[in-house]
């Protein structure tokens, strides 16, 4: 498996998620499943039923993505995020640059659930306003990703956050206050520093944004449309169902857009406002602003956007089956845990691990499913509870994922940020020190009775 993805990876680079990944995990199983059958005798229908249980345990977690695939055209379409793009940015100073940027980063990534998404179209604004003033390029793209994956990862919008919580088998939300205690103190962190950086920084240069105006002119901006991610932070804090949250932030997007913006639907649909509706919820629209910039901010994938994902899911489950049932899993289990003593050995086991396959398997999702999965039985066996795992996996997987120069994410946000991986990674300071704090948070945790 490592080596077909690699192959993958160094031939379609970016593109590897669309398709060849998923046909290497499935190459990967039926030589498992051979093996499996010749060697271990293990029956195709003990095969079949650990393939279709982990599948359908998947379940929840792929309707979330698409509810988030139609989020994230909703919410752009009816103005709510350039809303937030459009008052946020005007807040930004030369000597609060790196902090306030990567404050604003971690809001619109909470908001949209993607660290993708967030540098790739306010990313992008910040890493020219960060030039006008004279930063460096690794520290504006440091702060920037900093953010991105600081909101990412507690955002339940988020689809890494919905896999991580998904597979190990833990409530989303249960999930996600429980990494507020090493991601919160690790963001003030990495804070503290970019405050203190930007302070000491020599900088000059105007800073304007020149698309603002722009941003206007396409959508009708009012702090009336931040009321929707405020009610959806409430349902949040009132613990309802993700899904229920998820369809009725969607859902209040729509109204919104319908009101707020008729122009833009009726730029999208070619006979109805419904037709509109429908295509920003489903697929992908790309709004023409006249500015180039512009329109690579608005543009957005819907739920179809989400497939790829949802794809690499059910391709990767199926490949975790046959592993599982086979017995190999066990055996590279049986490996590692001969160093696992207690329960700072246990956690810096997993995230080491994470760490280990983001770089081996350049995908963080591949990375997330494999780490959990190995882990799972253990963490319930030694008496753990599952946020524990999932927390930890997050903590070790989902952030470094940027700093691997060929993982997807580090290929991604480098190309757009126009800056190498090298370059940003030593300015990354939160993603660089999750790892380490969840191994220091694990060391307070109550010992584990024999």
């Amino acid at each position: 498996m490592i080596a077909l993805i690699a192959i993958c990876v160094s031939v379609f680079g970016t593109d590897a998620l669309e398709g060849a990944t998923q046909v290497s995990l499935l190459v990967a199983s039926a030589i498992c499943v051979f093996v499996g059958y010749l060697m271990r005798r293990v029956e195709w229908e003990a095969l079949e039923h650990e393939m279709t249980e982990k599948i359908a345990n998947c379940t929840p977690s792929i309707i979330i993505l698409l509810l988030i695939g139609a989020i994230g055209g909703t919410w752009m379409v009816s103005g709510i995020v350039p809303t937030m793009i459009y008052y946020g940015v005007q807040v930004l100073r030369p000597e609060w640059f790196l902090v306030s940027s990567s404050l604003f980063c971690a809001l619109v990534s909470l908001m949209v659930g993607s660290s993708w998404t967030t540098v790739a179209t306010i990313g992008v604004a910040l890493m020219g306003i960060g030039r006008a003033h004279g930063f460096d390029d690794g520290w504006v793209a440091g702060s920037i990703i900093t953010g991105a994956y600081f909101g990412d990862k507690l955002s339940p919008l988020s689809d890494t956050t919905v896999l991580a919580s998904s597979v190990s088998g833990t409530p989303l939300f249960t999930h996600i206050r429980y990494m507020m205690k090493t991601t919160i103190p690790t963001f003030c962190i990495s804070l503290a520093i970019f405050t203190v950086a930007g302070l000491m920084m020599d900088v000059s240069g105007s800073g304007e944004v020149t698309f603002l105006g722009q941003l206007q002119d396409t959508f009708m901006i009012s702090p009336w449309l931040l009321l929707v991610p405020v009610l959806t932070g409430v349902m949040i804090a009132c613990r309802w169902p993700a899904m229920v949250v998820l369809f009725l932030a969607a859902l209040m997007a729509v109204v919104v857009a319908v009101v707020w913006q008729p122009a833009l639907i009726a730029q999208i649909a070619e006979e109805s406002w419904y037709e509109g509706v429908m295509k920003v919820i489903y697929g992908p629209t790309r709004l023409q602003t006249g500015a180039p910039a512009l329109d690579q901010l608005v543009q957005t994938h819907g739920m179809a956007g989400m497939m790829p994902t949802v794809w690499l899911i059910i391709c990767a489950q199926v490949f975790g089956g046959v592993v599982t049932a086979t017995g190999v899993l066990r055996d590279v289990m049986e490996i590692v845990l001969r160093f696992v003593r207690g329960t700072v050995s246990l956690v810096a086991s997993t995230a080491l691990t994470g760490i280990f396959c983001n770089i081996a398997l350049a995908d963080q999702f591949l990375s997330i499913i494999l780490t959990c999965s190995m882990y799972q039985n253990v963490y319930r066996e030694r008496g753990y509870e599952s946020r524990l795992l999932s927390r930890t996996c997050e903590d070790g997987t989902t952030v470094t994922s940027v700093l691997v120069p060929w993982n997807t994410c580090g290929l991604v946000q480098s190309t757009v940020l126009g800056v190498a991986t090298l370059a940003y990674l030593p300015y990354c300071f939160f993603n660089l020190l999750s790892p380490v704090t969840s191994i220091i948070v694990a060391a307070t945790l109550p010992k584990r009775k024999p």
